[in-house]
């Protein structure tokens, strides 16, 4: 088939993860994949892998999982440590049929008892160092069977034992039922589970079909981002079945990165923002890591104008271009924009984008009835069928956000005259007296280069307290400060602690709500 019709057919009759690698191998089985570290379920496989290849590993442990015991509709929790056989695996779930369920390997042992017994005993799939970790969940309670990739462990079955198992035929989800469930950040409380089909997962690849088109095709794809987020299913069924070499990098480190982009020479990078974050110091090496990349493209979290600006100037592209997407992961891709070398450091960060036709639509509601402004934000909600199904277990806290055919995301914002819509702050971040804690960010990190992140949140004395981590953890110039922040007089003094204490989700983004609390016991216990 052509590529518009697949995408004609994933539109129509959904995504059907477990036979995407068979279906690209089908296309061109000799497109590359290339990993920075091993498979930990398959040791033997090496860091490079053909389609072909990667179809037959799926295929085999789909194989070992039916012989382990698990069946069509079971779910399987797949949670074990950060690799790229958590994909895999995943895929190898849905290919008999399972629901994989995506646990980050960032929950502690608490947080996942709670959501394995929301899940109502699942199979258990995880390696031997996480299941140490969980020595004080009750497994036998609350899962049907655990199964490690390999090793020995009391209880467990051993993938690695059940090589050779027959072949199975593949097993499809109904098209409006759960396929696949991945969990929401937590930056407020206890992960939601959130329930996806094969015709939600099927609509949120129409924008970021379009988006991959932008890089002359077999350019590299290099991607780090979480391998449990329902992002990193939709970009490598994208990239697999648009036959694009694929990068896969687990090790965030700025050396390590510009190791791996001077040896593959990406077209296209895709990675967490605190990642490009960090990776803003690779902009004066003299390796010119990111010469190569065309598009750069970040999906989970807004992005600083700073950072867009110094990674579009690394690149030796006649006209390189950021792309930022909006969403979460209830809804997907939601609206999005480019940004250009030349503009991108002036840019209103908060302008987020605009919606994509035939894709998401998005509407402001009011929150105290008067009109939607600048001045007066409203809940932004988005409707489309890409929406999440339901939060599993859970069904009356989806039913609070749901409005008919409209998801409320929890932010809010408003729409600029040219139609695009910015996006202010997450309703709980929202402080009495800033317009958009995001805002201030954005500004006083596109005048101190010395800071690699700021972070807003509310203080003891409910004032807005600017939490700031620099480059090496060196002291920061009260001046330079004062100087930067002389348009927010609202802010509190900074607090200066080393980035490796801020508390973060899966996807790095900071959890706010528990810095704050941080704060105010740290606050609290000063003032006694």
């Amino acid at each position: 088939m052509k590529g518009l019709s697949i995408h004609k057919a994933i539109r129509k009759h959904g995504l059907a993860l477990g036979v995407v690698p068979e279906r690209a191998a089908a296309r061109d089985g000799t497109t590359s994949l290339t990993l920075d570290h091993d498979l930990d379920v398959l040791p033997e496989a090496g860091r490079r892998l053909t389609v072909a290849e990667l179809a037959g590993h799926v295929d085999d442990l789909a194989a070992r999982l039916w012989a382990a015991g698990v069946r069509p509709g079971g779910r399987v929790a797949v949670h074990k440590s950060a690799n790229f056989d958590v994909w895999i695996l995943a895929t190898a779930s849905s290919r008999i049929g399972a629901v994989p369920v995506m646990l980050s390997p960032h929950l502690d042992g608490t947080t996942v008892g709670a959501l394995l017994a929301r899940l109502e005993r699942p199979t258990l799939l995880t390696d031997v160092d996480t299941l140490d970790r969980l020595a004080g969940v009750p497994l036998p309670k609350l899962t049907e069977r655990v199964l490690v990739v390999a090793g020995e462990r009391p209880g467990a079955a051993a993938l690695d034992a059940l090589a050779g198992a027959p072949r199975v035929e593949a097993r499809f989800r109904p098209v409006d039922e759960a396929a696949m469930i991945t969990h929401t950040s937590g930056t407020t409380g206890l992960p939601k589970l959130v329930v996806h089909t094969p015709r939600t997962m099927g609509s949120r690849l129409v924008p970021q079909w379009h988006l991959l088109s932008m890089t002359r095709m077999r350019e590299t794809v290099a991607v780090h981002i979480s391998f449990v987020h329902s992002r990193m299913f939709a970009a490598m069924s994208l990239a697999l079945l648009k036959r694009i070499p694929v990068l896969l990098l687990r090790d965030p480190d700025p050396e390590h990165v510009a190791a791996e982009f001077v040896r593959h020479r990406p077209g296209f990078v895709e990675a967490l923002p605190n990642s490009l974050m960090e990776w803003e110091g690779l902009a004066d090496d003299p390796r010119r890591p990111f010469s190569s990349v065309k598009c750069f493209s970040s999906t989970f979290d807004a992005i600083h104008p700073r950072t867009m600006s110094r990674l579009l100037h690394a690149s030796d592209r006649k006209a390189p271009v950021f792309f930022q997407i909006y969403g979460q992961s209830e809804v997907g891709p939601a609206v999005g924009r480019p940004y250009f070398r030349r503009t991108a450091h002036e840019a209103d960060g908060r302008c987020v984008g605009f919606p994509w036709p035939g894709s998401a639509k998005v509407r402001l509601v009011s929150r105290n009835g008067r009109p939607v402004s600048p001045s007066n934000p409203g809940f932004i909600e988005v409707g489309w069928d890409g929406l999440a199904k339901t939060y599993h277990g859970e069904q009356e806290r989806y039913d609070e956000n749901r409005r008919g055919d409209w998801w409320r995301t929890g932010d809010v914002g408003f729409r600029s005259r040219l139609g695009c819509l910015h996006m202010l702050d997450r309703e709980v971040d929202m402080i009495p007296g800033v317009r958009s804690v995001l805002e201030v960010e954005d500004q006083v990190l596109g005048e101190l280069t010395e800071l690699s992140e700021l972070v807003v949140v509310r203080g003891p004395d409910e004032r807005p307290v600017p939490v700031v981590c620099t480059h090496e953890d060196e002291p920061l110039d009260p001046e330079r400060w004062r100087a930067a922040a002389a348009g927010f007089p609202q802010l509190a003094e900074p607090v200066h602690i080393p980035q490796a204490e801020l508390p973060r989700t899966a996807t790095l983004k900071v959890r706010r709500t528990e810095l704050s609390r941080r704060l105010r016991e740290e606050r609290g216990l000063t003032a006694r």
